[in-house]
């Protein structure tokens, strides 16, 4: 098992635009999402971009097949390898929600996303994926998405009235949430 560390806001490495993944099915690739996976089970993630480990790829990894504890509400989510992705909008609502995030530790903030996507992209085999989601899902799917094109959360948010400590906006789930 190897859980990798994982990048804090500041980091420029962050902010950077990702490169194609150019050779699928390979040992590498199979290697870096297995430590992808192990990472974001470590820190109960709903989802985690290699840029967020240093890795400057368009991979992202999301889902779970239990209950997170971060987000004992929300509904789950496949769990999903997506490489190349292309988010497509359907429609031009909107849906604000809470969003954190494993590189911006301790913080929370409401963010605005598309209400229904559909997304493309393919799996570490090559095998391409073709969904159209909407909901945590889509919320998901858009915040891992951004870390692609170095963009993290707080760049999304609105209203810095909501926009806080963890543990000062929820006290009852306290600062083990960060997404």
């Amino acid at each position: 098992m190897t859980v990798r560390n994982i990048l804090k806001m500041g980091d420029p490495r962050l902010l950077q635009i990702a490169e194609p993944v150019t050779a699928f099915d390979t040992p590498e690739l199979h290697a870096l999402i297995h430590d992808m996976r192990e990472t974001m089970a470590a820190v109960n993630g709903a989802g985690l971009a290699a840029p967020q480990i240093g890795v400057n790829l368009q991979l992202v990894i999301f889902g779970s097949d239990h209950v997170n504890p971060r987000y004992p509400d929300r509904p789950l989510v496949a769990k999903t390898v997506l490489i190349n992705p292309v988010i497509t909008p359907l429609g031009a609502d909107e849906e604000q929600g809470w969003e954190g995030c494993l590189s911006v530790p301790g913080l929370r903030g409401m963010v605005p996303r598309w209400a229904q996507i559909r997304y493309t992209g393919f799996d570490e085999t090559g095998l391409a994926i073709d969904r159209t989601v909407s909901g945590f899902h889509a919320r998901v799917v858009q915040h891992e998405c951004d870390h692609l094109i170095g963009k993290l959360y707080p760049m999304c948010v609105r209203d810095f009235t909501q926009f806080g400590y963890t543990d000062v906006l929820f006290p009852e789930i306290g600062e083990a949430e960060d997404d």
